[in-house]
C-alpha cells in the first residue's frame, strides 16, 4: 500500500513548492510506507519525462530532499511504497512506472500479481523491470488505450480488473505532456488492517498555482475529496476537470 501525489501547473515548480508549508508532514508519511520512493518528472513542453526511485524510505534520503525541493517541472508523480506482502523491495519494484509518453503510480492491490497476465499485451509484459502487481496493472493500461484511446483504454482495463479479479484498491495516477488521469476505485473493507476509514480517500487542490492531488493522511484542510468510483481527466493547459463514472 503506499501513498500518492501528483501536480499539473502553468509555471515550472518543484514538489515541496507546490504542496507548500505542509509537504513536510506528506513526505513525513514515509515512515510507515518506507519501501522506497520514486518521482516521475514530465515536462509537458519538451515532452520527456525524468525519473528517479530509491528503495529506501523517503525521508531518510538525502536524494529525496534534494529532488522533491530543487527539481522543477510544470507535472510530475511522487510515490512513497508500503510493499504489498511478498514482494521484494527493490529498484525494479519501485514506482513511478513509465512507457512512451505516459508515467503511472498506484496504490493498492491486484492479487495475485500474475492473475493479470493474461489481459496485458505479452510484449508489454516482457518490458517489466519488477515483478509488482502494480506495472502489470500499468501495462493493462496501455494494452487497452492502445486498442481504445486513453479514456475508453483506462476504463476498460478497470472494468476488466472489476470484473475478472481481486483488487483492494487500483487508485492510480496516470500522466502525459497533455492529460492528468486520476483513478479513485477502492474497496473500503479491504484496506490494510488498522488503518482509518479515509486511508484510501483521494483530495485535490486547485488554484492559482495548479492541480494538485495527494493520498490522505497529512494536512489537506479546504482540499476537495474525490469521490469513489471516478475517473478525473485534467487538462494539463486550462485544468478543465472532465468526470467519468467507472461502472
Amino acid at each position: 500500500m503506499c501513498r500518492l501525489m501528483g501536480y499539473v501547473s502553468t509555471e515550472e515548480k518543484s514538489l515541496a513548492e507546490i504542496a507548500g508549508s505542509s509537504f513536510d508532514e506528506f513526505a513525513a508519511l514515509s515512515s510507515k510506507h518506507c519501501d522506497g520512493w520514486g518521482i516521475a518528472s514530465e515536462n509537458s513542453r519538451t515532452e520527456t519525462i525524468e525519473l528517479a526511485v530509491e528503495p529506501t524510505q523517503a525521508d531518510h534520503s538525502d536524494k529525496f530532499k534534494e529532488l522533491t525541493h530543487g527539481l522543477k517541472s510544470d507535472g510530475a508523480l511522487l510515490h512513497l511504497r508500503w510493499a504489498t506482502s511478498g514482494l521484494s523491495v527493490k529498484e525494479g519494484n519501485t514506482h513511478p512506472f513509465i512507457y512512451g509518453k505516459y508515467s503511472f503510480i498506484h496504490n493498492g492491490g491486484v492479487v495475485p500479481a500474475d492473475s493479470l497476465d493474461p489481459y496485458v499485451d505479452p510484449a508489454l509484459l516482457e518490458l517489466a523491470r519488477g515483478e509488482t502487481d502494480s506495472e502489470k496493472y500499468f501495462y493493462l493500461i496501455i494494452t487497452e488505450i492502445e486498442k481504445h484511446g486513453e479514456v475508453a483504454g483506462i476504463l476498460s482495463a478497470l472494468n476488466i480488473i472489476k470484473t475478472n479479479l481481486y483488487s483492494s484498491s487500483l487508485n492510480a495516477m496516470i500522466l502525459t505532456p497533455d492529460t492528468f488521469y486520476i483513478v479513485s476505485e477502492f474497496h473500503q473493507d479491504r484496506r490494510p488492517k488498522g488503518e482509518p476509514d479515509d486511508y484510501y480517500d483521494l483530495f485535490y487542490r486547485k488554484d492559482e498555482n495548479g492541480f494538485l492531488v495527494a493520498s490522505s493522511g497529512w494536512d489537506q484542510a479546504g482540499w476537495t475529496p474525490i469521490t469513489n468510483h471516478q475517473l478525473l481527466e485534467v487538462n494539463r493547459k486550462s485544468f478543465g476537470v472532465v468526470i467519468h463514472a467507472i461502472n
